[in-house]
């Protein structure tokens, strides 16, 4: 692909300790022209479905580039390090699900290598910190112009892991589906877009986690007034539960994972 001057990172390092700084530098020292951009780093540790659904959601809205993506509860053990290409971008993390939605919402999945070539990575290599070690350093060659044929062998792109499908079932005009995010207003996302055809202002009930919420169909939060439960599409085109002026996940004791079920009142 050339060069590519943009490397975007989403880790679950968190920044109470190095470990995003340090990636910043080896990326910095193998390749100082490069900008790198922060997707988040406060992914919740291990959880890679969260991970995926960030980096997913996100790269529409990145520039062409590198995207190292790092949630790795598996790292130094038999899961792969690998690169997915698509049309526009390279995608440089572990081979445990976190790459692939991010890679369809890209175009969709032209080739993908396992990383073997040693001479691309750091030494010695940690067996706990791949992303210092095999994952910054690999994204700052590739950025700089190293062919991504270079870095291993070919994979099939059929034999990569992949998460589980969500739950999304529509009966009529109640839908069951999963929680793929809760982001930090406490706004629960689902794992489907509006599917059910509710009228704006329509009454609903939001069931989940024991409790039966009533809510309204609305477009945003200021359409219901505080302290009122909403269901609406946010702005990844996902269907969503809000409160106004509060949480939902705290109101329906529910967390990402859990299946809603939204009915006609």
């Amino acid at each position: 692909m050339g060069l590519m001057p943009w490397i975007s990172l989403l880790t679950d390092y968190g920044y109470e300790d190095a470990f995003v700084a340090i990636c910043h530098g080896v990326i910095g020292r193998l390749a100082p022209d490069v900008r790198i951009l922060d997707i988040t780093h406060a992914v919740p540790p291990g959880n890679v479905r969260r991970g995926a659904t960030l980096l997913a959601e996100a790269i529409p809205f990145l520039p062409d580039g590198v995207h190292v993506g790092i949630v790795d509860p598996g790292v130094g053990t038999a899961r792969r390090p690998i690169v997915v290409e698509t049309p526009q971008h390279l995608f440089v993390g572990p081979d445990n699900g976190l790459l692939l939605p991010a890679a369809e919402a890209a175009g969709g999945i032209r080739r993908a290598f396992r990383l073997t070539n040693s001479a691309l990575w750091l030494h010695p290599v940690s067996a706990t910190f791949h992303g210092r070690d095999i994952f910054a350093p690999t994204a700052a060659h590739l950025a700089t112009g190293t062919p991504v044929d270079l870095v291993g062998p070919e994979l099939d792109p059929q034999q990569l892991v992949r998460l589980p499908s969500p739950v999304a079932r529509l009966h009529g005009e109640m839908i069951d589906a999963e929680i793929s995010s809760i982001d930090r207003f406490g706004n629960v996302q689902l794992a489907c877009g509006d599917i059910a055809g509710w009228a704006l202002g329509q009454p609903l009930v939001v069931e989940g986690g024991g409790a039966q919420v009533p809510a309204v169909r609305a477009t945003t939060f200021g359409a219901v007034a505080p302290g009122e439960t909403l269901v609406y599409v946010d702005s990844a085109g996902r269907l969503a539960v809000a409160v106004h002026g509060g949480r939902a996940d705290a109101r329906l004791s529910v967390h990402e994972g859990d299946l809603l079920r939204i009915r006609p009142a």
